[in-house]
């Protein structure tokens, strides 16, 4: 198996096995609804086998960062629909990554009253708002009465993601976000049924996922941890902790036959991460590249020896839009430039040279 073969992850049809990463690049307009320039983005980047989007929200009190997109107001579905159409148009394939924010967030930021999260914790820190940065509040803990309804904003965000011509969804369970929040024993202190033991605090994220499963298709849903990130707040301290916990999430996730499983870890060969994979039955994306990037020869040899069926990139693909071609060749690669990670114009988003290009200007 070479990374460069093509795949089938349940309905998921990949070119190649290079996915982009999802990437919070707070492109969308102040509604939430994706913009033309975010068209063009994701159409310059439809040669990755699999397309992840960025984190978008299901819910308004789920947003994090001003100018991140949701899934919620047909306007927003509409948005997405062209981005959808125009990675088909191009080739690829593409989920979304439906992404509640819990605690992470603020109301200036999400136009809602409060934020919402496992306990009443409130995350470290501070956030950027519109009106300046300001500390992160204390969240309302989510009562038993309303863990449903959050549930179920997942799995319409879901069947909205499919509506607008998504390929397929993918939890965020990850990052600090609300999903890992249940999965802390430091973010969740709860004491019912929904805290305390591992398995407990595995329920929420299968749950979620199996809720966006029966609403879209267990083989066009696909779910992202990062265990033991320890970010945002989110600590996983314990090895032996996180080991039950994930592993109770993957056993909760296996009976689904999900499409895929997309893991975080700086270690993907670690016994942590392919017990997941073992354990859950699915496809494994691997990403190892938030404390740096993943290369080539790191994401080749992942796939060859066979502890990934793909490998996900992040900053090599906002720099390389055809980071597959330039992988393939073994050519040079354009830098990234992180202070125009997070913006509002094209600039640094859409003005990354094509292979094609550099060398006709050579």
């Amino acid at each position: 198996m070479t990374l460069f073969e093509p795949a089938v992850f349940g309905a998921l049809q990949l070119s190649n096995r290079v996915v982009m990463a999802p990437l919070t690049r707070t492109r969308a307009d102040d509604e939430g609804v994706p913009t033309e320039t975010m068209v063009e983005y994701y159409r310059q980047r439809a040669g990755q086998g699999l397309i992840i989007s960025e984190g978008t929200w299901p819910a308004a009190e789920g947003k994090s960062y001003s100018g991140q997109p949701g899934i919620v107001t047909p306007e927003q579905i509409a948005g997405w629909s062209r981005i959808a159409d125009a990675v088909h148009e191009a080739g690829g394939t593409i989920v979304m990554q439906l992404m509640h924010g819990g605690r992470v967030s603020h109301p200036a930021i999400s136009g809602e009253p409060r934020v919402v999260a496992p306990s009443a914790l409130a995350a470290p820190g501070q956030t950027h708002t519109p009106v300046g940065k300001v500390d992160m509040p204390v969240a309302h803990a989510l009562t038993l009465e309303e863990i449903p309804g959050v549930v179920e904003q997942f799995a319409q965000a879901a069947r909205n993601a499919i509506d607008a011509g998504f390929d397929g969804v993918e939890v965020h369970g990850a990052n600090g976000y609300l999903v890992q929040e249940f999965l802390s024993p430091v973010s969740n202190i709860r004491d019912d049924q929904y805290g305390g033991s591992p398995e407990n605090r595995a329920r929420f994220a299968i749950e979620v996922t199996r809720a966006v499963a029966e609403a879209v298709g267990a083989d066009r849903t696909g779910i992202r941890l990062s265990p033991q990130h320890n970010i945002q707040g989110v600590l996983e301290e314990d090895d032996d902790d996180a080991l039950t916990t994930y592993l109770a999430v993957a056993e909760g996730l296996a009976p689904l036959g999900l499409a895929f499983v997309d893991v975080l870890s700086a270690v993907p060969t670690s016994e942590l991460v392919q017990r997941i994979r073992r354990t859950a039955g699915a496809p494994l994306i691997v990403n190892s590249g938030f404390g740096s990037p993943t290369t080539r020869d790191e994401a080749e040899m992942l796939v060859s020896e066979g502890w990934a069926d793909a490998v996900a990139a992040g900053r090599p693909v906002i720099a390389n839009p055809d980071l597959v071609e330039r992988w393939r060749q073994d050519a040079e690669l354009n830098e990234p430039r992180p202070a125009l990670f997070y913006g509002r114009t094209a600039e640094g988003y859409t003005d990354y040279p094509s292979l094609e290009s550099v060398r006709a200007d050579a």
